[in-house]
């Protein structure tokens, strides 16, 4: 068994073991992928003020996230395919974050079903919902996640239009997966993790298979998903979204202060500043360059989380400092998923966990909650460079 010490430890080993065009799903950006990289390399720039002769004992990472308690303020975020990473993925990842005490959101476009989840977990999860065209099968979804006991609805509000992601396209990945000479090369080369997928019966979009009109079948699946999604959504569809689940609602895609205002206008109980893991629109600020301008505009009125970008602790300790009540991590925790399985998401978490909480006592702080910008040394120009 390797030592892993760091996120970047479960990467390597996730390169190795799942196929190319999985590996590409989840580590590229849309166009020259300037986003997707500056997602991270912006949280170098943020220094962190170290403080001695503070008493830490007695530490607690123990957060509140849209009033629900949790072992640190760190979710999983939504990521679509990720029973394609690992055999029954959602329900691996699903079970480490239950284990571990933190959220795990399930995506609309999952492998396992809401359901298949439900069943093999104690606790609620996050739900995630994209802004579809077709009310009744959206109803049906909400309906489906309030029977499986969901404790929150995170909504989607940035992928009216796909961005064009040049790995995906050129690996035939689609819904469902176009296989091509070379992708089919390099899946044979993946005996272990071929050999788990054969062992399950869930590998195709669970949650839209049977359920939305016309798709019976894989082979149904690309035409429905073509035309799916809503390229007029606003503002008042989004408000419309919100008066069809009565728990807390979630914003998950927004990226600027304009925008967060509005999102108190259709009353979300959070947002999510994000930009898709720079995924959709190349050439946006990261999250991180952009969190310190929309907690300035909306922090005291709503409640703010933050990701995109997130490969430690330490990242997660900033985002705190700046202002955000919560994190969300994606790849950090798929990385896991596609290494070991569940065990790799656990020790995904347990990697983070430690991370923020050694790097809090050095900061002289014994409460994740207490943190705050005195924490940090951050660049004169690091939120105002671009106006």
């Amino acid at each position: 068994m390797p030592v892993i010490t760091e996120i970047e430890d479960l990467k390597r080993i996730y390169k190795r073991r799942v196929p190319k065009m999985f590996y590409d799903y989840a580590e590229t950006g849309s166009w020259t992928e300037q986003t997707f990289r500056e997602n991270s390399s912006d949280f170098d720039e943020i220094r962190l003020r170290q403080r001695i002769a503070v008493d830490m004992a007695g530490r607690t990472t123990a957060a509140k996230m849209v009033g629900q308690d949790y072992a640190m303020p760190v979710a999983l975020a939504p990521v679509g395919l990720c029973g394609m990473q690992a055999a029954d993925g959602e329900i691996k990842a699903a079970r480490a974050a239950e284990k571990f005490g933190v959220p795990f959101t399930l995506s609309t476009m999952s492998i396992c079903s809401i359901e298949d989840v439900a069943s093999h977990t104690t606790k609620p999860f996050w739900f995630q919902v994209y802004t579809l065209k077709d009310d009744d099968f959206m109803k049906r979804l909400f309906a489906r996640a309030k029977d499986a006991n969901c404790s929150a609805l995170v909504i989607t509000v940035d992928l009216q239009i796909m961005g064009q992601r040049h790995k995906d396209l050129k690996n035939g990945l689609s819904a469902p997966p176009k296989l091509t000479p070379a992708s089919i090369l390099n899946l044979a080369t993946k005996v272990p993790w071929g050999l788990e997928m054969l062992q399950t019966k869930r590998r195709f979009f669970g949650n839209i298979v049977g359920h939305a009109k016309g798709v019976t079948d894989p082979t149904s699946l690309g035409s429905w998903t073509a035309e799916a999604f809503d390229p007029s959504l606003d503002w008042e569809r989004i408000k419309q979204f919100r008066s069809w689940w009565d728990g807390p609602v979630i914003l998950k895609g927004i990226l600027d202060p304009e925008d967060a205002k509005r999102a108190l206008d259709v009353g979300a109980d959070a947002i999510v500043v994000s930009n898709h893991g720079g995924r959709q629109l190349d050439g946006a600020l990261s999250s991180i360059r952009m969190l310190p301008q929309i907690m300035d505009a909306v922090g005291d009125k709503i409640e703010v989380h933050l990701d995109s970008g997130i490969r430690s602790g330490q990242d997660v300790l900033k985002a705190l400092a700046i202002g955000a009540r919560g994190t969300m991590i994606g790849r950090a925790f798929v990385y896991g998923l596609g290494a070991m399985g569940e065990a790799g998401v656990t020790r995904a978490l347990q990697v983070i966990h430690k991370e923020l909480d050694t790097t809090m006592a050095l900061c002289g702080e014994r409460d994740v909650a207490k943190l705050g910008r005195h924490n940090l040394l951050l660049p004169e120009n690091f939120a105002t460079r671009w106006s």
